[in-house]
């Protein structure tokens, strides 16, 4: 079971960042007097996988744009980097998500995505969605994202490899280990699911659950013809 989320957008630069630290007296950081996008450095979206059982966290930093096919990236390389290796006998993944963004309830690019992800990892994927004005209940904002603000508070954020390192010295005291990586990999905005797509899900792979089907439904894997000897 895995919690996830994008936690907000963050600029790499030498810009202020919230928060206070202990710092030498008289030495304060300085950093640039404005917040305006460095045109290289650009921002990073961090998405973040939260294995609840395990307390363990994998964060995704995007370059790019924060979409369906990117948070189901995020996913597939969690799984591929430790879920396969923590829990190798798995056939079913529960997923607790935000009703909105880039795995939001409505996104159709989400479920094509995930369709693809469950037929490639032959894993059953239900997703529960918390209802729309909820999202702090979800447990990856306050056991994992919380916990990487607090590591990087007053700390600018300079290149990708202080956002990477800070996030994998994130740590609590009931035992939180975190992992992340770099992805600099493009993601399509605009992409366009049809209805009619989404109709061929529900009579192949997409099973609406009883109670709220809307927010609750399971992801099968894609049945394969059987091929010719």
């Amino acid at each position: 079971m895995i919690s996830v989320d994008t936690k907000k957008k963050e600029l790499i630069g030498n810009f202020r960042a919230s928060g206070r630290e202990w710092e030498p007296a008289g030495e304060p950081t300085k950093t640039n007097v404005h917040d305006f996008v460095d045109k290289k450095l650009g921002k990073v979206a961090p998405y973040g996988v939260y294995d609840i059982a395990a307390n363990a966290g994998w964060v995704n930093v995007g370059t790019d744009a924060d979409t369906g096919q990117f948070a189901v990236e995020s996913i597939r390389r969690w799984w591929n980097t430790i879920g396969t290796g923590t829990y190798p006998g798995a056939t079913r993944l529960l997923i607790t998500a935000d009703s909105g963004g880039s795995n939001g309830s409505r996104l159709r690019l989400w479920k094509t995505e995930l369709a693809a992800l469950a037929t490639e990892t032959g894993l059953a994927i239900t997703v529960c969605h918390l209802p729309p004005g909820t999202s702090k209940w979800n447990k990856i904002e306050h056991r994992l994202f919380s916990a990487i603000s607090r590591s990087w508070r007053a700390r600018p954020l300079t290149s990708h490899e202080v956002v990477i390192e800070t996030i994998r010295a994130t740590t609590t005291t009931t035992g939180l280990t975190v992992k992340a990586e770099l992805d600099l990999g493009t993601y399509e905005k605009g992409i366009k699911i049809s209805a009619q797509q989404i109709k061929d899900l529900e009579t192949s792979q997409l099973h609406r659950h009883e109670f709220h089907g809307d927010w609750n439904y399971t992801m099968h894997p894609a049945t394969r013809p059987n091929t010719p000897t």
